[in-house]
C-alpha cells in the first residue's frame, strides 16, 4: 500500500504566537499518521497500521524556517515554513489549524490575506481554535459562518466580525460550517479535531480513528458543554485572562 498511500498535507498557522494547549490538537491527528503508527508493530493490528494515511505536518509563521514561534509555558516551535512559501500556497494543504493566540495581536495583513485565499479553497478546511477565531474574523473568513469560539467572548466576536455569524459558543464545543470548523476555549480544539477526523474518513478511516481516540483518551465528550456558565463572569475571566497573557507575551 506504500506506494498508493494518501498524504495528508496539515499546515499549522501561528502568525505570532499561541496557547500551547491549542496547538497541541495536531498530536491527536498526527497519531493517526502511518509516520507514528508503522514502528508499533507489536501493539498494533498490521491492518490498521497499513490503512493510516501519511501526514505532513507544516508549522507555517510569519518569521523565517527555521526560526522560533513562541508558544506559553515557555515553550517555542520551529517554524518549517513562511506563510509565503510554495509548498504551502493557497489551495495546497488540506488542513490548516490555527490555535489561539493573544487576541488583542495586530496580524500581519498579507498573513491574513493568505488565510483568506486557504478558506476560499474548497480542498482546505480551516480548524480554528479557541481565540483563533479572531485571526480567523481578521482573515474575513466567519462571513455569514456559525461558529464557536470562547464562551466568555461570545460578545465581542460578534462586535468585532458582524452581526451575520450565528453563534453557537455558548452551547457548543465545536462546531462545522462548510470548510470552517471552529471550537471553543483551549482543550475544545482535543474535542474539534476528534469529531473532524470522524468526519473526513477519506482522510482517516472509521477503524483508525476509533482505535485511536480509544488509545489517546479523547473524543468521548459531547459536542453540547454539560453544564451552564454565566457569561457575565466568564467574560469577566477571560478579559482579565486576555490582559495577563498580553502583559506576559510581551514582558
Amino acid at each position: 500500500m506504500g506506494a498508493s498511500r494518501k498524504t495528508v498535507r496539515l499546515g499549522v498557522f501561528i502568525p505570532t504566537e499561541c496557547q500551547l494547549l491549542d496547538a497541541s490538537c495536531v498530536d491527536i491527528l498526527a497519531s493517526m499518521s502511518y509516520e507514528y503508527l508503522s514502528p508499533l508493530t507489536d501493539l498494533m493490528p498490521k491492518v490498521l497500521i497499513d490503512s493510516a494515511p501519511s501526514v505532513s505536518i507544516h508549522y507555517i509563521g510569519t518569521v523565517k524556517p527555521g526560526e522560533a514561534i513562541p508558544m506559553t509555558a515557555n515553550h517555542k516551535v520551529l517554524a518549517t515554513n513562511h506563510f509565503s512559501d510554495d509548498e504551502v500556497a493557497p489551495g495546497k494543504l488540506d488542513i490548516i489549524i490555527v490555535p489561539g493566540p493573544d487576541p488583542s495581536t495586530k496580524f500581519d495583513k498579507p498573513s491574513l490575506e493568505w488565510l483568506r485565499q486557504q478558506g476560499e479553497s474548497p480542498n482546505t478546511d480551516i480548524l480554528s481554535v479557541c481565540t483563533g477565531i479572531f485571526v480567523c474574523g481578521y482573515a474575513g473568513l466567519l462571513k455569514g459562518r456559525t461558529v464557536c469560539g470562547p464562551r466568555g467572548m461570545q460578545d465581542t466576536i460578534k462586535e468585532k466580525f458582524g452581526e451575520d455569524i450565528v453563534q453557537k459558543g455558548t452551547e457548543l464545543r465545536w462546531v462545522q460550517s462548510g470548510n470552517f470548523w471552529s471550537s471553543g476555549g483551549v482543550t475544545n480544539g482535543n474535542d474539534l479535531v476528534a469529531a473532524y477526523a470522524r468526519h473526513k474518513s477519506e482522510f482517516f478511516p472509521k477503524p483508525l480513528v476509533e482505535v485511536l481516540l480509544e488509545t489517546t483518551d479523547t473524543g468521548d465528550r459531547a459536542q453540547v458543554y454539560g453544564k451552564s456558565q454565566s457569561s457575565f463572569i466568564l467574560g469577566i475571566v477571560f478579559n482579565t485572562f486576555r490582559a495577563w497573557v498580553s502583559s506576559v507575551w510581551r514582558s
